[in-house]
Parts: C-alpha cells; structure tokens; sequence
C-alpha cells in the first residue's frame, strides 16, 4: 500500500509486471509462460473481427488477467503500457477496469487493439467508450467514480483461427495518478530531492528534426508537426543503440531525410488518434530490445534521477508561445527529449520541433518548463532504457 505525497504534491504509483516472471501473479486462461514471455497455447475463446484490410476473421485468443493493484489514494486515471511482439497477423488487447476493496466498481474499458505491424490490422484505440463511471481519452482511463483505489489489466493475445504464430507479452504495467493539485506545485521539496550528480550532466542524444518531415507521408499523420513523439522515440533508441536496422525502414519512399523516423512514426501510429499515442510509442520501442513503459513524475527534482543514472527522458508539455523562453510556439501537447541539465539545474532539452537538427538543442527555465510539463501532461514520462541499465531508486510512493 501507498500513501498520499506529502506537500500537497499529486498522488502517483506505477506497477509493472514482466514476463515469464510474474505470469503467477495474474490468471492465464488459454496461455502459457515461455522463455519469450506469455503466449498463446490452447485458446480459451473465438471472436470475429475486421482487419484493415476490411474482412472479418476470426481469431483465437487467451488472456492474462493481473491482480488488483491498490494505490492507496482515489484514482482520477490511469495510463498502461506494455511490450510485446505479434508475429503474422497476430495481435493484443489491453484493457483496464477500477477497483475499490474486494470488488470492481468498472466494466472494462479496451485502451488498445495493438500489432506492432500494419500490413492486415489497423493498430488503433477505441473512441467513444463513456459511461458514468469513466471515460477513454485515446490511452488514458480518466475514472469519474470517486471511490476507485485500485485497478486491474487484462491482456488478450488474438490470432487467426488458421494460424500457428503466437503473439508474445513481455510486459504490462500502468500508471495510477489522483486528483491534480489546485495549483502547479513550486519547483523541488518533494520526497525525490535535487540530484547533484545530474548538474552539469547532458547526455549524447542525438538530435532529429521533426519538421524535416513537414508533409510526408500522410497516411501516419503528415510529418511535421505530427511527429513530435516518433522522432523522440527514435532519438532516444539512436541513443541507445537499439535503432531499427536499414533494411528494416528500406521500404520507405521517398526516403526524405531520416527514414529511420518514418519508420517510428508508422509503427506507433494510432489509426484513430495519431502518431503522439504515449503507449503505442513506448510499445514500439519495446519491439527493439529496450525495456520501455508510461510514467508520471512529481517534479524535475525525479527527473534528475533518471539523468544522473544515465537514463534520458522522452516528457509531454503543453505551453503558449512565451511561457517557456526559447520555445516560441503554441502547443495543446509536445514531446521533447530531457537530455541533461546546468550545473545551475537549467533543463536541456532535444526539442524536435525544430527547423533542421542543429537547431533541436534547447536550454530552458527550471520553473517554466516544469510548470508546462506538469500542468500539461501531469508530468508523463517515457521510459526507455537496456535492462542492463538499473534504474534510479524510486521514491516511498514508487513511480516506476
């Protein structure tokens, strides 16, 4: 169990699970644990559907079911994330419900219908599900029922009928947060203190312009201004060593500048949304050997964990032109790379909204950025990195 953030600071607890490891903890119905993660063995269910390419198929399928995951605080929503792979035609379900004590107080909500191809399923969310209880935002479960302190997930791993491939879970997760505080909290004076070694640290990402792009390929959002979250996640893979391979993108045509983000901004296209789906994006990375899940955090003050530690950060802001010195546009909600920061604690940035990639290197105010960051996205993190690479100790109340 966790407990309330002191100083006002909004509730926020994350859970994982990865694969083969904790398959105990759930229920499988139709699956079962290999070295891979959780597969499909002897399907429990059959269901129809209709592919991109507009036939109905019928798929088998079988589930994993998590525990209920208290937080200790009334929910106000929850992000999921997951990797995995789907071979063939194959495919995943990911849904959520709201729990309170021992029972569900919500149906289940699907929060995505997810391949990591497109060639015959159209990777998408599902709009329109609303009901008294809680409503889907693209990938977020945003809960009206006050009285909710816990959730649960349910993956179901579908293929054709006819067919021998297997989809492959490696991992599920999500993030819970409360009610957001009344106003924007001061910088630092959380429970996650300045991290020293994090001044005057930036890390070598490289750097990609997104607008490089500006009307390719609109059939995945058009480039340019659309592709902030796909250029991100392909820096940060670059970074990493862990980009996809050139015969991997060698279908792109014309190959424009960066194919590489072409190919980032297909596979986490969301045919109902865009290519700025947060999940969809950490699930593509996924797909690349790096371990990858949503978060929020509390402040920069976390953040600075993450750098110190080697680990960049992909993070969401929404600003007006002005709010933020040096990021001299209108945005409702934009990706950046947090590469480092001052010795002055200054976050720096790789913003890839930017005319070529010279231009992509951005130093920022402290207090300006992060009032952007966690008053637009509510302090939504990716996070991507090596399992070889640990993570930063989490705080009392565990964000990642």
């Amino acid at each position: 169990m966790t407990h309330a953030t002191p100083g006002g600071r909004r509730d926020i607890a994350y859970r994982g699970f990865g694969f083969p490891g904790d398959a105990g903890l759930g229920s499988m119905a139709g699956l079962r644990a290999g070295a891979r993660g959780l597969e499909l063995a002897d399907p429990v269910d059959r269901l129809d559907h209709t592919d991109a390419d507009g036939r109905t198929r019928r798929y088998a399928a079988g589930s994993w079911t998590s525990p209920t995951v208290p937080v200790g605080f009334a929910v106000r929503d929850v992000v999921p994330s997951w990797t995995g792979d789907t071979p063939g035609d194959s495919w995943l379900r990911v849904e959520l419900r709201g729990w309170r004590d021992d029972a569900p107080v919500t149906g289940w909500y699907v929060l995505a219908e997810w391949a990591a191809a497109d060639h015959a399923f159209r990777r998408t969310t599902v709009p329109g599900q609303r009901d008294g209880d809680a409503r889907v935002e693209t990938d977020t479960l945003v809960v009206t029922d006050a009285t909710v302190t816990a959730w649960q997930a349910r993956v179901t791993l579908l293929r054709p009928e006819d067919a021998d491939t297997t989809p492959v879970l490696r991992t599920v997760g999500a993030v819970a947060a409360g009610p957001r505080p009344a106003s924007t909290p001061e910088p630092a004076g959380d429970d996650s203190p300045s991290t020293p070694a994090a001044r005057g640290t930036v890390l070598d990402v490289p750097r990609y312009s997104q607008r490089l792009h500006a009307g390719a390929h609109p059939q995945w959002g058009g480039g340019g201004d659309s592709w902030c979250s796909p250029t991100c996640t392909s820096m940060v893979l670059a970074f990493w060593g862990a980009a996809p391979a050139p015969e991997r993108y060698a279908w792109v045509a014309p190959t424009g500048p960066r194919p590489v983000v072409v190919h980032a901004a297909r596979h986490c296209y969301d045919h109902a949304y865009g290519a700025g789906n947060w999940p969809f994006n950490t699930a593509y990375a996924g797909l690349h050997g790096v371990d990858a899940f949503v978060t929020r955090l509390r402040s920069l003050a976390e953040a600075e964990a993450f750098v110190a530690a080697g680990i960049p950060l992909i993070v969401s802001a929404a600003f007006r032109a002005g709010e933020v010195p040096g990021l001299d546009y209108d945005t409702a909600g934009h990706l950046m790379v947090l590469v480092g920061f001052t010795e002055a604690g200054a976050p720096v940035l790789n913003d890839p909204y930017a005319p070529d990639d010279d231009a992509v290197r951005r130093t920022v105010d402290r207090g300006r950025f992060e009032a952007a960051w966690q008053g637009g996205s509510g302090g939504v993190a990716y996070v991507l990195r090596p399992q070889s690479v640990p993570l930063p100790p989490a705080p009392q109340q565990p964000n990642w």
